[in-house]
């Protein structure tokens, strides 16, 4: 029996490990490098309405609105991804800012020349001649309904009837395409002279149609970005900064790991096997979100690594305690593993609740520092708890450690009951 056991732990760990051994080359290869790491630059821009910020003296009367704001995101980052940058992060921030990070870019003003243009909303003829654009619309007047046959439709309102009617005349029997910037988005057929500055455009789905919508809504209102902030990080500096950090990060697991075999023998031990477990899950939960991973984030990394171990040194010193006050190895185990509980979880949510606020309250890489610690701990509580409790237990009722000495007590320490 006392082989048996031993042998599953074995087993256990030797399986855990080939898993980790087999899939970490692949899952450190997936890991997305933020700027900070990889190299690239980071603008900060501050969105204003195009024909208040042309106009002298900047008197217009329109406003940045929370949708005018996203849509002027996504338009960039179709931009970006046209230009051939992977993986941009393009990211509305307050009121009247966007956020841009693009790691490992080379041609930093070329890309930058392409975000300063402003949403190009435009209403072409066949011949590709422009008829109408963005500002031709009313603010915000873009909305979805639904025809007789409660069909999606976009309705839409002009500021120069004559103009839409001139227009629509002009092309009985054809089309006018929109476009956003130079890409064709919908191709409404014009069927009679539309009168009256309203009109409404037919489309396939629901979807379609709020896409449609937004996008006229945000050509009505043409946003010009002005850069606020900007940093750029060589390729060479992201790189040593990458090497520098996992170099300290790998010196400094090592050393605490050796500290816990030293001082606590067998939890010490096990502590070893949870806080490799907790790394390796914790890197394949952060390639499953998507995540980037800048220095931040290794911070967070860091400091979960930290509270790892500081669970295991709790629920190690329980278990002292209790082997201390006469109690037998397997009472010890299971009484220290439950007191250790409420303490590690206490700290836990407390951690838990000042990272969601730090989630919600912070812009950028406070958001990211935020999340990464939000999941470190949840993963930090799965293997540091329960997989800790799982390999102990296993140990313990092999009969192959009862002495004392394995958990760090010496004899004379033991009270009698």
């Amino acid at each position: 029996m006392v082989k048996k056991r031993l042998l599953a732990f074995v087993v256990v760990v030797v399986v855990l490990f080939g898993v980790i051994a087999w899939t970490s080359p692949s899952i450190l290869k997936e890991v997305k490098l933020g700027l900070d790491l990889k190299g690239g630059f980071e603008v900060l821009y501050e969105a204003t309405p195009f024909e208040n910020a042309s106009a002298e003296g900047g008197t217009g009367g329109g406003k940045v609105t929370s949708e005018a704001l996203k849509e002027t995101a996504k338009s960039l980052e179709k931009r970006i991804n046209a230009s051939g940058v992977a993986e941009p992060e393009v990211l509305p921030e307050g009121t009247n800012r966007i956020r841009v990070r693009l790691a490992g870019v080379t041609n930093e003003e070329e890309i930058r020349e392409l975000l300063k243009k402003p949403i190009n909303l435009t209403f072409r003829a066949p011949d590709g001649t422009i008829k109408l654009d963005g500002t031709d619309f009313k603010e915000n007047s873009a909305k979805l309904a639904f025809d007789d046959l409660n069909r999606p439709v976009v309705t839409i309102e002009l500021k120069d009837a004559q103009k839409f009617t001139d227009v629509t005349t002009a092309l009985v029997g054809s089309y006018l395409a929109i476009y956003l910037d130079d890409e064709e988005i919908s191709r409404p057929s014009v069927n009679y002279p539309i009168t009256g500055g309203s009109a409404q455009i037919s489309v396939g789905d629901r979807a379609e149609a709020e896409n449609l919508r937004d996008l006229i809504n945000m050509g009505s209102l043409p946003l010009k970005l002005t850069e606020k902030y900007q940093q750029s990080v060589g390729a060479k500096l992201g790189l040593d900064s990458l090497k520098s950090t996992v170099t300290a990060g790998i010196i400094g697991s090592l050393i605490v790991l050796a500290f816990m075999i030293i001082v606590y023998r067998v939890p010490g031990f096990v502590a070893g096997i949870s806080i490799i477990t907790y790394a390796w899950l914790l890197i394949l939960v952060h390639n499953w979100m998507g995540a980037t991973l800048t220095l931040p984030g290794i911070a967070a990394f860091v400091l979960g690594v930290g509270i790892a171990v500081d669970a295991n040194i709790i629920t190690a010193e329980r278990i002292k305690e209790e082997i201390r006050s006469g109690k037998s190895m397997f009472s010890s185990l299971k009484a220290g593993s439950k007191s250790s509980f409420r303490t590690i979880m206490d700290a836990n949510v407390t951690s838990i609740i000042a990272s969601v606020a730090l989630y919600v309250i912070g812009d950028g890489a406070i958001k990211g520092f935020a999340l990464t610690m939000i999941f470190s701990i949840i993963v930090s509580v799965l293997t540091n708890i329960y997989l800790s409790r799982f390999l102990l237990t296993m140990l313990v009722s092999s009969n192959a450690f009862m002495k004392p000495k394995y958990y760090g007590v010496k004899e004379e320490d033991i009270r009698a009951l």
